[in-house]
């Protein structure tokens, strides 16, 4: 007598029969979705600095990873840093290239839309003129931020739209970026 097992169906590497388990547990017991990540950094010298990702908050508990993450960055030569890492600009597009991306996998494989391979190049500006207060015109931000994806699915082209933006209408990256979020910011002795 064989035994039979369920077999999980898996779209574009997602579990879905987890993912709709996980939505229908946050429908039952809505305080599972709030989650806390955190970041530690410690300054190196000039424009080097080194975050550390460990432990954080979800599903009411405190989460910890097998193993911290360490992140590093640095500033070009042309900005005075010594090039040992990518800079906060270019950190702040992966992680919105990332959060895009993992958006709208997740929500295609919810819908049954398998993708065979997703490219994308972000690009962002900015104008050292505000940052170095040389114009207070200037915004000290990135003042724009073009992204392009590129897509593989068995879909019309019509719907290569409509699946990016399942990305960009679910990022919490994108939804921060777009609608600003609040930051307080408080100093204390080291």
């Amino acid at each position: 007598m064989a035994i039979s097992q369920k077999l999980s169906t898996t779209i574009n590497g997602v579990n879905v029969d987890n993912l709709f388990t996980t939505i229908a547990a946050i429908k039952a017991a809505p305080a599972i979705a709030k989650f806390k990540f955190r970041v530690r950094n410690q300054w190196q010298q000039a424009s080097r600095n080194t975050s550390r990702v460990d432990g954080f908050y979800g599903a009411g508990q405190e989460q910890s990873r097998t193993m911290p993450f360490v992140l590093e960055a640095d500033e070009p030569p042309v900005l005075l840093g010594g090039d040992q890492a990518a800079n906060p600009v270019e950190h702040l597009l992966h992680a919105l290239a990332s959060c895009l991306t993992t958006s709208m996998v997740y929500h295609a494989a919810a819908q049954g839309i398998e993708l065979n391979e997703v490219e994308s190049s972000f690009e962002g500006d900015t104008d050292l003129q505000g940052f170095l207060d040389l114009d207070e015109s200037v915004r000290k931000g990135l003042q724009g931020i073009r992204v392009n994806f590129k897509i593989k699915a068995d879909v019309p082209d019509s719907r290569l739209q409509e699946i990016a933006e399942l990305g960009t209408s679910h990022s919490p990256v994108f939804d921060s970026l777009t609608n600003g979020v609040t930051v307080s910011v408080k100093a204390e002795r080291l």
